[in-house]
């Protein structure tokens, strides 16, 4: 076969693989797991009284270390361990994630992102408190959470096909596809001169592999490595990040008022959607907002599972806290720098382009690099983290000893997802993640009355202490 027929059968595979895996992904994030994620979110806020929204002084208490105890049973404290699941989501799901679901679905996606992380924050109460009450061990006598453990702890093991799926579905849903390939593609625009006439391939190849090696330096040390690098640069990133977005809203503050108009009639009338369909723009809010703060797909509890406590509620209200901040504020801002300066009203460009067309029109000239900075630190502390998900679910299937196998796969992952199309990537770690969704919410509904009884001994257990705490019963 020569060249020319060669690229041909490439391409014609390409585009095969590129069609399988977006039937694939559609078909997954069909109604059923909408109604999963947000109708479970719902009956989570429900059964417990809407206690995520009602205790969010004792939640900061807890994240400042009031009650922190270094001799209990754990890898991290409960700051470490937040910052350690927000690396994960606050991440380029905020950036390019929600550029990209403006224009799927329109400015009304925004508004079922927001109503997807306030029942996500009670979500990420049940997962994160079940990850504590039923930590398991691995074959090396290690203790871990997650909802593997959860599903084999407390559901019994009868119940271990439905771990193992979801642990084979965070192999792959947890690789750093696409916080490599956006990271790879912003870096290229910036840097790369725009006279540049040679292959696209060899400077995305060389940049994939300085991000390569930063990313191995640090999750081949482990998760008190990631911890602690996580929760150094977590504070920058997001305050560095809020502070030139707030400087593009408040330069443009006549628009504040009309982008939230238009993000509320579009919620409900679709019309900025390709077909006005508004289920599909509930869809890719709801899609969209996962892939931001992971609410109910497993990841988080995998890091709250080892925080140092002995109260799976402490960690359960610290786990809350996620979607607030990740969904709620952060998406938030980049929308309105979106909306506002108007870049994404053409439907063009992929995910990252339309984010840096809006910093370049809000702060003309610096935009693009201060984009840089953000999209550097959230990517790699994303990538950083991501690591351990996938060690972990390693771990449960083939065995601990395996976990460092994971690593090599992970990092191989870098380099081959600069190289691929955007669509591809999004398609296979949307349907990945929606494979991990159904073991992780159908453990946590059938679990979820042990949560309610744990919360309810444990604010009476507390109640007599320096905070008044309501009795939720």
């Amino acid at each position: 076969m020569d060249l020319k027929g060669m690229i041909l059968l490439a391409t014609t595979q390409s585009t095969f693989i590129e069609k399988a895996l977006s039937s694939f992904s559609n078909a997954m994030w069909g109604p059923a797991l909408l109604v999963l994620l947000l109708g479970g979110g719902f009956y989570f806020l429900m059964i417990s009284k809407f206690l995520p929204f009602r205790y969010l002084k004792h939640a900061i208490d807890v994240l400042r270390g009031k009650y922190d105890d270094p001799n209990e049973e754990g890898e991290l404290n409960h700051y470490e361990t937040l910052s350690g699941a927000i690396a994960a989501t606050v991440g380029l799901g905020n950036i390019s994630g929600v550029a990209i679901a403006i224009i799927m679905g329109g400015p009304g996606a925004l508004f079922w992102m927001w109503i997807s992380a306030i029942v996500g924050s009670a979500t990420k109460f049940f997962t994160c408190t079940l990850s504590i009450m039923y930590r398991g061990k691995d074959d090396e006598g290690n203790v871990q959470g997650g909802p593997m453990y959860v599903i084999m702890e407390g559901l019994g093991k009868k119940w271990k096909p439905l771990a193992v799926i979801f642990s084979l579905a965070g192999m792959i849903g947890t690789t750093p596809a696409f916080q490599s390939n956006q990271l790879t593609q912003i870096v290229y625009e910036v840097v790369v001169p725009q006279t540049y006439t040679g292959e696209v391939w060899v400077p995305k190849l060389i940049i994939s592999l300085v991000i390569l090696s930063i990313v191995a330096l640090v999750i081949l040390g482990g998760i008190q490595r990631i911890g602690n690098i996580a929760g150094k640069l977590v504070p920058v990133m997001v305050l560095v990040y809020s502070i030139s977005v707030i400087y593009i809203i408040l330069s443009n503050y006549e628009q504040i008022i009309p982008c939230f108009e238009l993000i509320f009639s579009d919620a409900f009338s679709g019309e900025a959607v390709l077909g006005g369909a508004i289920g599909q723009v509930i869809i890719i809010g709801a899609r969209r907002a996962a892939f931001s703060n992971e609410a109910g797909l497993g990841t988080a509890p995998m890091m709250h599972g080892a925080a140092k406590t002995s109260e799976p509620v402490r960690e359960g209200l610290i786990a809350m806290l996620g979607p607030i901040i990740d969904t709620v504020i952060v998406c938030t801002m980049t929308a309105l720098a979106i909306l506002i300066t108007g870049v994404w009203k053409d439907g063009s460009g992929n995910g990252i382009e339309v984010t840096a067309l809006a910093f370049e029109s809000g702060i003309p000239y610096v935009g693009k690099y201060i984009l840089l900075f953000a999209v550097v630190t959230f990517s790699m502390t994303t990538l950083f983290t991501m690591s351990y998900y996938g060690t972990k679910c390693t771990g449960f299937v083939f065995g601990a000893k395996y976990q460092k196998y994971y690593n090599w796969f992970y990092c191989a992952i870098i380099i081959i997802a600069a190289l691929i199309p955007l669509d591809v990537l999004i398609n296979l770690i949307d349907g990945m993640y929606a494979v991990m969704a159904w073991p992780t919410m159908i453990s946590t509904i059938l679990l979820s009355k042990t949560v309610i009884e744990a919360a309810k001994a444990y604010f009476k257990k507390y109640e007599k202490e320096d905070e008044k705490l309501v009795d939720i019963s």
